[in-house]
């Protein structure tokens, strides 16, 4: 008997690491052994226990009223063909084992019938001896089976004896009459005491084994809870999200790369993947597939890293409505928005969508917090932005400390076609799936004078002459046109949509100016109404002004689109181009790599952006927004040249490589990784620190990286440096060597919560705070605004002087002595305005910095961003660009003073001025501002139309809201509302969090 015990634990061993199923079977030996040891102890008195049945008729008469009952049951199930008697070899089915919804009854009565005729045979070749000798009763050889959702079916033990279908049939024709339970029990038990044992057990046997397969069922089913990750069709999802893709992004089925890329080996082993497409080809749409699968099936959170705000706040607004339908949080972490470390998800997972230093931020602090292994995936869009200067250099850091902590975290990068890969492969442990799809074909031209040639590499210039320009210019026209741009797009427009990339914002302005010139007055009668909407819109936006150059634009279905714009404006431009109220747009390169806007064709006005020539990859970006899936058959783009020769490289060359940016700037990057690894324990020594240094990029590029010295030794040579400043220390304890970082570098690394505080800037930053402190002047915003003001931001503006000294009589006395305390006296400033020299040494970055903190004083009294524009003659998108940079370092500051007691008053302070400059807005806006994509005139109408509050919208009718609010489409109002009832859900989350820390038993509580 303990042999054949044995043999099931084995079996269930090796069950361990099995689907489901495997689960189920080994609960249901385990119910099955715990029955038969019940009945088959030779230290039990079996005889008793059936006398005590037998004496017991009511007990008896039950068992035969279940019988009975079970009779017509039987016949019905006999005579179908869906009832399988013995489960087919490599396809188990089994059926969970519930408990009866009848009355209590005692262990005796629990072993029914079912437990005796649910199973073949061939599954009880390794029973007990005494149930052996009973099965094989010639009485008891022909047994039914149930499918009822009572009864449990058993897999075979022996895969190769299947039994086929018409076997299965075969054996139901005949059924033989159905003995009682109460028969079944009394022989099975007589059977028991009659058939001799030939392996004597003892009480505390049995109750080992009992144990051993609890153990074995507990850990299947732990088993299983971590590797089971199907949870449907759809690519291991449920079909709900199927549907959900269709309903909301309209997307009925996916491309072939698509499907064969989600079944790639490395995906379904969660294996580190770089994936590279041209744009358009729908990267995105598998990225989010895979976010989904990481967060219903493995139930752990995703990180999706985006580099530009407008594509977070984009993504937001797309996923909430999947976060509500399938129960996970959508949080924002852009501009100044999202918590550090994050709110702990209460039973739900989080999809954490973040701007690259916002990503780096939420790690950093996921890291603090012990949490990071919570993070099962991490999805970096735009992986060959690892070459992009400072922000290449951040996303590096935050990949690197990922692989070095959380070893079961997977990594996804989305890329362009990148010309060394194999290094980024290296640096991350990854796989490469590459593919060349377009949804819609791209034929690319070039055009030289008046004619047009196409692109074709296989050709000896790489240059096929394809058609002359067919366009009548009038002497006056060619001298203005002279690179036929009206020509080219009066092709297209205004039936289908053009993109005309220009080398600078002021050039996108000019063109659209020019070819309204030339368009005939049919283009203004082309959606006529629609257009006169969009003016009032941008008109609204900007609190009564209008652009002048889209004044004149608009009317013809022109615009431009470059960061001089404010975000508000961008968005209506944006969105007035995708509803084809807009036929054609002037933009900078910037929208290439932003918001998805396709054109039916792409025209590149030059090979420059600003001075400098088009990288590759840029002009590969650029043209790939031709062609629109579903609507175009082709994309065009066309490239205007002056000179055939300089651009071959352009069309035909190798993609650029992609190169580590942690040496950018003098090394900047390594120094400020170091600090960081060191102030959040990561590495506490040297040869750690080695280690870590070991798994970067730079590494993996240090031959061409560190041309003049080894990374081992700018390593070190970083440390040290470290040393002097202060920020690094050394452990007293004798033969310890531990780095640790001082006080002061612990507020450098904590100082901002997405990236370190510019080291540059370090020192500047602590002297300006304690030099403040010392006549901090708070009847005014004035002196918090200039200690928030970016140091970053001072070199792209120059003052004016005349408007320097207007302003700075208006300020108050008390103003005016903060201003001379810092450096700038009302003296200077009106010699300069006069076009004085000054003979004293001013410090420049101090002006100028005091004169954009009057600028941002400016708009929190008015909030008003044109008429200060136009005060201090400065562009509204460059205004915009200035309070959202001192909203995000103002944050910065306030988590450089938290920690050191000296600067104790600011926290109050900043707190308060960080959420004024965020949104810069009437108090009673800022709620609903906070909802992804809500802007300024967007939360007036909401404001206006009753909504007044964050609860107000998350409870909204979206049919009802977009009928309320003027322009309000119904897609616009469904985003709206998902979004506010994810933001509600994650504020009540915070609050919940806080009270269970409140009401948490604390655990060093002193006892008696």
């Amino acid at each position: 008997m303990v042999s054949e015990v044995s043999d099931r634990v084995r079996f269930d061993n090796e069950c361990r690491n099995q689907s489901k199923t495997a689960s189920s079977h080994a609960l249901h030996l385990l119910f099955l052994n715990i029955a038969f040891l019940q009945y088959c102890s030779d230290t039990e008195d079996l005889f008793g226990d059936y006398d005590s049945i037998v004496s017991d008729s009511s007990s008896l008469a039950k068992l035969d009223r279940v019988g009975q009952n079970m009779r017509p049951h039987d016949i019905d199930h006999t005579t179908s063909s869906r009832c399988p008697v013995v489960l087919l070899a490599g396809n188990p089915d089994f059926t969970s084992l519930k408990s009866s919804t009848g009355p209590k009854q005692s262990c005796d009565d629990s072993m029914t019938e079912s437990f005796l005729e649910d199973f073949t045979d061939d599954a009880f070749l390794d029973m007990p001896s005494s149930q052996l000798a009973f099965l094989q009763d010639p009485q008891t050889a022909d047994r039914n089976c149930y499918t009822d959702e009572d009864k449990t079916s058993m897999p075979m033990r022996h895969p190769e004896k299947s039994v086929s279908t018409e076997d299965r049939n075969e054996r139901h024709i005949a059924p033989k009459a159905r003995k009682s339970v109460s028969d079944h029990l009394k022989r099975a038990m007589m059977a028991n005491a009659a058939t001799p044992s030939s392996v004597s057990r003892t009480a505390v046997q049995k109750e080992a084994v009992v144990t051993e397969e609890i153990s074995v069922a507990m850990q299947a089913m732990e088993s299983v809870s971590m590797v089971t990750t199907d949870l449907g069709p759809f690519f291991g999802l449920p079909t709900k999200v199927k549907e959900l893709i269709c309903n909301l992004k309209g997307i009925k089925d996916l491309y072939e790369w698509q499907k064969t890329c989600l079944n790639l080996d490395s995906v379904q082993q969660r294996r580190n993947l770089i994936y590279s497409l041209p744009t358009s080809g729908g990267k995105t749409l598998v990225a989010e597939i895979l976010i989904l699968k990481e967060l219903l099936c493995r139930k752990r959170d995703a990180l999706f890293i985006l580099p530009y705000v407008s594509l977070v706040q984009e993504k937001v607004r797309g996923l909430a409505s999947f976060g509500l339908e399938l129960d996970f949080m959508v949080e924002e972490y852009a501009g100044s928005k999202g918590r550090f470390p994050p709110v702990k998800g209460r039973g739900k997972r989080s999809l954490y969508i973040a701007t690259i230093e916002k990503a780096h931020g939420l790690v950093n602090s996921l890291i603090e917090a012990n949490r990071l292994d919570n993070v099962g995936l991490v999805v970096v869009d735009e992986l060959h932005m690892l070459g992009d200067g400072s922000r290449g250099a951040i996303i590096e850091m935050t990949l690197a400390k990922v692989l070095y902590i959380s070893k079961s975290t997977q990594i996804i990068g989305m890329s362009a076609t990148l010309g060394n890969v194999q290094d980024i492969q290296k640096f991350l442990k990854a796989e490469n799936y590459t593919n060349d799809f377009r949804p819609v074909e791209l034929k690319e031209y070039v055009k030289l004078k008046d004619s047009i040639y196409e692109v074709d590499p296989k050709e000896e210039e790489c240059f096929r002459f394809s058609r002359l320009l067919n366009f009548k210019y009038s002497s006056a026209m060619q001298k203005i046109d002279q690179d036929h741009i009206v020509a080219l797009v009066t092709e297209v427009i205004p039936s289908q949509s053009c993109l005309v990339f220009c080398p600078t914002k002021k050039n996108c302005e000019n063109v659209a100016e020019m070819i309204c010139k030339y368009l005939k007055e049919d283009f203004i009668q082309h959606k006529q109404a629609e257009k006169a909407v969009l003016l009032g819109e941008l008109r609204s936006s900007g609190n009564g002004s209008l652009c002048p150059v889209l004044k004149k634009t608009v009317p013809y279905g022109l615009a431009y689109h470059h960061s001089g714009l404010t975000s508000e404006e961008r968005k209506l431009v944006e969105e007035a181009y995708s509803a084809g109220v807009l036929c054609l747009l002037t933009c900078t390169s910037t929208l290439a790599a932003g918001i998805n806007l396709p054109a039916r064709r792409v025209i590149l006005r030059s090979p420059y952006v600003a001075a400098d020539f088009l990288k590759r990859s840029q002009y590969k970006q650029m043209v790939g927004r031709a062609g629109r899936a579903g609507i175009d058959t082709h994309g065009e783009s066309i490239l205007i040249l002056q000179d055939k020769d300089k651009v071959l490289k352009l069309v035909s060359a190798p993609m650029e490589i992609c190169i580590s940016n942690l040496m950018h700037s003098d090394g900047k990057g390594v120094l400020s990784l170091i600090l960081s690894v060191i102030g959040l324990n990561i590495t506490n020594s040297l040869e750690q620190i080695r280690d870590f240094m070991s798994g970067t990029l730079l590494s993996v590029q240090e031959k061409q990286v560190c041309l003049e010295r080894s990374l081992w030794e700018v390593t070190q040579e970083c440390v040290e440096l470290l040393k002097e400043k202060g920020l690094v220390t050394v452990s007293t304890e004798p033969q310890d060597g531990t780095l640790q970082v001082t006080k002061l570098g612990r507020e450098i690394v904590h100082s901002n919560p997405f990236k370190s505080l510019d080291l540059t800037y370090c020192d500047l930053l602590y002297r300006d705070l304690s030099k403040g402190l010392e006549s901090l002047m708070l009847n005014s915003f004035l002196h918090l605004i200039y200690l928030v003001t970016p140091y970053d931001m001072v070199s792209q503006c120059k003052p004016d002087w005349m408007v320097y000294f207007r302003q700075f009589t208006l300020l108050s006395a008390a103003e005016q002595k903060m201003c001379a305390a810092v450096g700038v006296s009302e003296s200077f400033v009106a010699r300069k305005a006069a076009g004085q020299n000054v003979k004293k040494n001013i410090d420049q970055v101090v002006v100028s910095r005091l004169y954009l903190a009057l600028v941002l004083l400016s708009l929190l009294k008015e909030t008003d961003l044109w008429s200060v524009a136009d005060r201090f003659q400065l562009s509204r998108g460059f205004i915009q660009t200035l309070l959202s940079s001192s909203s995000v370092f103002c944050s910065c500051v306030l988590h450089f003073t938290e920690e050191l007691e000296e600067f104790w008053p600011f926290k109050a302070l900043l707190t308060e001025l960080t959420r004024r400059l965020t949104y810069c807005v009437q108090a009673e806006l800022i709620p609903l501002m906070e909802v992804a994509g809500v802007m300024e005139r967007r939360a007036k109408q909401l404001y206006n139309a009753g909504y007044k509050t964050l609860a107000h919208l998350a409870n909204a009718d979206p049919n009802i809201l977009a009928k309320t609010v003027e322009n309000l489409f119904k897609k616009q109002a469904n985003q709206i509302v998902a979004s506010a009832k994810m933001l509600l859900n994650e504020k009540a989350d915070a609050l919940q969090e806080e009270m269970d820390d409140l009401m948490m038993f604390p655990l060093d509580l002193l006892s008696l």
